[in-house]
């Protein structure tokens, strides 16, 4: 019995090539390069939404805790339903509103109901238009922090 071997697919081509490395496990020194190639690449301010629930209302979300306390929340906190501005990113951002602030690049964005500012994980966020080259470039950064860290 031959053993299989692993192909990266295409999105691990790219991220590769962003990294100029073959070794695209998530470290410091990888993270600030997609930083830096995020920050001269990326069209910004561009719309982004979440990924999927934020952590803090997934309780709401799901259907356990109430609708009307969780819609009293979303006015003063981040919400994966709204729409915003991606505005710019950093690294070593801490924020209570980043799932991994430990490893993930933090995005500034302005949620554009209300003009809220809001430090989220880059990796908790997509744009809006799936076809612009940004939703690309927010979802396989996403891949590589979550699959290779």
């Amino acid at each position: 019995m031959t053993e299989a071997t692993y192909t990266k697919d295409a999105q691990e081509l790219r991220i590769a090539k962003i990294l100029g490395s073959e070794d695209i496990d998530v470290c410091d020194e990888a993270t600030e390069t997609y930083l830096k190639y995020l920050k001269n690449t990326l069209d910004l301010p561009c719309k982004v939404t979440g990924v999927e629930d934020f952590r803090w209302e997934e309780f709401y979300i799901i259907g356990l805790g109430d609708q009307g306390e969780h819609n009293e929340l979303r006015k003063t906190q981040p919400s994966c339903m709204d729409t915003y501005m991606l505005i710019d990113i950093e690294k070593d951002i801490f924020s209570e509103w980043m799932m991994f602030s430990d490893e993930d690049l933090a995005a500034k964005v302005k949620r554009i109901s209300d003009k809220k500012e809001f430090w989220l994980g880059l990796s908790e966020i997509e744009a809006t238009d799936n076809k612009s080259k940004n939703y690309q470039l927010l979802h396989d950064y996403s891949v590589w922090l979550i699959n290779f860290r």
